[in-house]
């Protein structure tokens, strides 16, 4: 018997590779030996595949079987193995006897002991992967057959069972794997449509304002305010101004969610920027990501969208500082033993907070009660490094009876969006040709270029460094959320008064810690 190589797929990181499965069947006692760095759920392949041939009516060789999956060097994981290795045998028996045609596909897929075909994760970078290594032809699990849609460049069969894609494969009934039909991006965008709006937004103009620059410019923003004035409603309505995802955008995130196994499968990919919401209990394994197999964690899963943070200092320490390196990087790297995985991490940090633990200091509506001292106790849970990562400082005070009682809607999500957009196109102009997107990303260099103040606003932000007593750091996003705020004025130079509106929104410097 010679030797049937099949094709298949290996996942690293957010990107898949070909992996051709070997396997050779000889004569001498009857043994079955699996080489090529498997993990544990690869090894058990063995009995999976047994039953699924038998099950399906095919024989299985009672023969010496030995399984390579090259390349060796590469440690495999996860079940996407079995529907390969059960071709490969098959080929080899001569149970597939038009054996040329399996050189024709790529195959991935679990296997249940029935021969049915179970849905895999990472489905949509294999096919990526597939489509810029010239392969052509892939047979999928039925259950992932939406992923397929939007992938160019290779046309994908899904299939429910093994005795259909060894049928299809004889000849016997070419109909029984089924052509995946691709959809159209720009429909399902369209189809999308978020629960709220802006416009349902009661007063909060002030925040409402620093939402529109940190949407338009890409920066981080903290909102400060006592229960029940509308943080969490505020940041929940966040996504709704921000640019629209561009198909590249898309891509990138449904990589990672295809990886992680959160994206729908009914859809096949993601439409709308992500909000993730961790809740305050999260690990820095959770928020960071990693685990025995280095998986992505929810800052990757915000990558391109939105990252809330609900009572910020209720998180852990450990944590919040974690976060530090990739707001700075938009980057994660997860160092584990088995693997070392970096995974995308541009998102938009939102957070939210209580200015002290009884919620109501400073507020126009409500007496504070906490005793002296531990305000600052409770504020000195967030380091100032993590602080000065965050453009945006707001206060957000309760909201009025007649704010509640106002005839009208506020200017709705649209409206606003459209003033994002036009600033985000400002900013793509400028960076043309760079790997930066949006102010928020600027290099030093960049704001050099760019960000060049006339004397007066250079006076504003002198006053305003030695009085707030400023990092370097928050100095420079200053300066960039001032070149935002000239965008959406369209305005070519910074002038002296965006300086001062940039100033106005660092509170937690000027307020609680002044």
């Amino acid at each position: 018997m010679a030797i049937t190589k099949v094709k298949s797929f290996g996942i690293s990181g957010i990107d898949g590779y070909v992996v051709d499965v070997e396997v050779d069947i000889s004569s001498g006692l009857p043994n079955y030996f699996l080489v090529g760095l498997p993990d544990a759920s690869v090894k058990e392949s063995k009995e999976r595949v047994q039953s699924a041939i038998r099950n399906s009516g095919f024989k299985f060789p009672y023969s010496r079987i030995v399984v390579n999956l090259a390349p060796a060097s590469t440690r495999k994981e996860g079940a996407l193995y079995d529907l390969p290795i059960a071709i490969g045998v098959l080929g080899n028996t001569g149970e597939i006897f038009n054996a040329d045609k399996i050189s024709e596909f790529a195959f991935v897929g679990e296997l249940g002991l029935d021969g049915e075909i179970r849905g895999v994760k990472g489905v949509l970078p294999i096919l990526i992967a597939a489509a810029s290594n010239g392969i052509k032809k892939v047979i999928i699990p039925t259950e992932n057959a939406h992923e397929a849609a939007f992938i160019h460049g290779v046309t994908v069969f899904t299939a429910g069972s093994l005795r259909q894609v060894v049928d299809a494969l004889n000849g016997v009934n070419v109909d029984a794997i089924e052509r995946v039909e691709k959809r159209s991006f720009e429909d399902m965008k369209r189809e999308s449509q978020h629960a709220l709006d802006l416009k349902f937004v009661r007063g909060q103009f002030v925040a409402k304002r620093a939402l529109e620059i940190a949407a338009s410019g890409g920066h981080n923003i903290l909102l400060i305010g006592p229960p029940g004035s509308g943080k969490t409603m505020l940041a929940k309505c966040f996504p709704t101004i921000l640019p629209d995802l561009t198909f590249q955008e898309s891509l990138e995130v449904s990589k990672i969610h295809s990886i992680a196994g959160t994206l729908d499968s009914k859809d096949g990919i993601i439409t709308m920027r992500p909000f993730r919401t961790p809740h305050n209990t999260a690990s820095v394994v959770a928020l960071a990501g990693g685990g025995k197999t280095a998986k992505p964690g929810e800052i990757s899963l915000a990558h391109n969208g939105v990252l809330f943070l609900d009572e910020l200092p209720e998180y852990p320490r450990a944590s919040l500082e974690m976060l530090r390196q990739p707001l700075e990087d938009n980057t994660i790297t997860i160092a584990r033993s088995h693997a070392t995985v970096q995974y995308p991490a541009a998102f938009t940090m939102i957070a939210s907070m209580n200015p002290c633990p009884c919620g109501n200091y400073g507020s126009r509506v409500q007496k504070c009660t906490c005793r002296p001292g531990m305000m600052q106790k409770y504020l000195a849970k967030l380091s100032g490094p993590l602080m000065d990562r965050i453009d945006l400082h707001i206060e957000v005070d309760s909201v009025t009876y007649d704010d509640l009682t106002a005839k009208g809607m506020g200017e709705p999500s649209s409206v606003v969006q459209a003033r994002c957009g036009d600033a985000r196109a400002v900013q793509l102009k400028r960076f043309a040709g760079s790997r930066v997107f949006c102010n928020a990303k600027m290099s030093e260099e960049d704001s050099k270029l760019y960000c060049q103040l006339d004397e007066q606003g250079e006076r504003v932000l002198r006053t305003a460094f030695e009085k707030l007593n400023l990092s370097a750091r928050a100095y420079a996003r200053i300066i960039r959320v001032a070149r935002t705020i000239a965008d959406l004025e369209g305005s070519k130079d910074i002038l002296s008064e965006h300086i001062t509106e940039a100033v106005s929104y660092r509170n937690l410097d000027r307020k609680y810690k002044g």
